[in-house]
């Protein structure tokens, strides 16, 4: 089974790109950040035809969230259980498998623009409160996949210059501490379960050549409960979208696991 997060910064640019990448690469799961777009304009019979099921929380402009499925989903929940937030940042389903039940939690984390501004307040909550919903999803569902565009690098390796970054948004002490604490639920950084060329990232700015000159960060994530650790095969980072025309400024990350 292979579950993939992509961050595709406004499916209506990105949708070509989306089914191109899904005949060369046919996952099972593909979860959507940054759909930019409401539901109604969600191309649904589009991804259908391509064999995909759906379970899509959209926003006008800004946000979005899908999981797209080859299995059909269930059980669809919006964003954090007892937070409220107007934005469309999470989307959680069940998918049946051979080997039990998958929860999918696809989450487009908040990005905080900068430390000590009302948006980093906002991300730290926002973080709190993902933390302690998270571990009762967990106790209710134990095969479980928290996935998506963190906006967090977790640890130095994950950016391109940690010295000069050291302290900046993705890079505080602060973000990096909630990351260790969705780990210290019992999840994994899947990425980190196998070993993996240096200087690997998932986002480039578009600005200054940061993909030609790979000044990039590592801030997509799979994370994987207990249970899910000893199935997992491989997990990878794809470039090669990023250098389509007109890209997104993220790449896809696969997981792949065994029956």
């Amino acid at each position: 089974m292979r579950i993939a997060t992509w961050n595709v910064n406004s499916l209506t640019a990105r949708l070509q790109h989306v089914l191109d990448w899904l005949i060369a690469n046919p996952v099972d799961v593909l979860c959507l950040q940054e759909l930019k777009m409401s539901d109604d304009k969600f191309p649904l019979e589009v991804l259908q035809s391509a064999g995909y099921h759906a379970a899509v929380f959209g926003q006008k402009t800004y946000n979005g969230v899908a999981i797209l499925s080859l299995a059909p989903v269930r059980d669809i929940a919006k964003n954090i259980g007892g937070f409220a937030d107007d934005h469309s940042r999470v989307i959680s389903a069940t998918i049946d498998t051979p080997a039990g039940e998958l929860r999918v939690v696809n989450g487009y984390f908040v990005n905080g623009q900068a430390p000590g501004t009302e948006k980093f307040a906002y991300k730290m909550s926002w973080l709190r409160a993902m933390r302690e919903w998270l571990r009762e999803e967990l106790a209710t569902h134990p095969r479980l996949v928290l996935l998506g565009d963190f906006n967090i690098a977790p640890e130095d390796r994950d950016s391109f210059d940690p010295v000069g970054l050291a302290e900046t948004i993705h890079h505080t002490t602060e973000e990096r501490d909630h990351f260790k604490a969705l780990l210290g639920l019992g999840l994994a950084d899947s990425f980190r379960l196998f070993e993996q060329p240096e200087k690997s990232y998932s986002w480039w700015d578009y600005r200054m050549l940061g993909y030609q000159k790979n000044r990039g960060l590592r801030i997509d994530h799979i994370l994987v409960s207990e249970p899910l650790v000893p199935h997992a095969k491989s997990c990878t980072i794809d470039r090669v979208p990023r250098k389509w025309d007109k890209p997104s400024d993220h790449a896809p990350v696969t997981l792949e696991l065994d029956a």
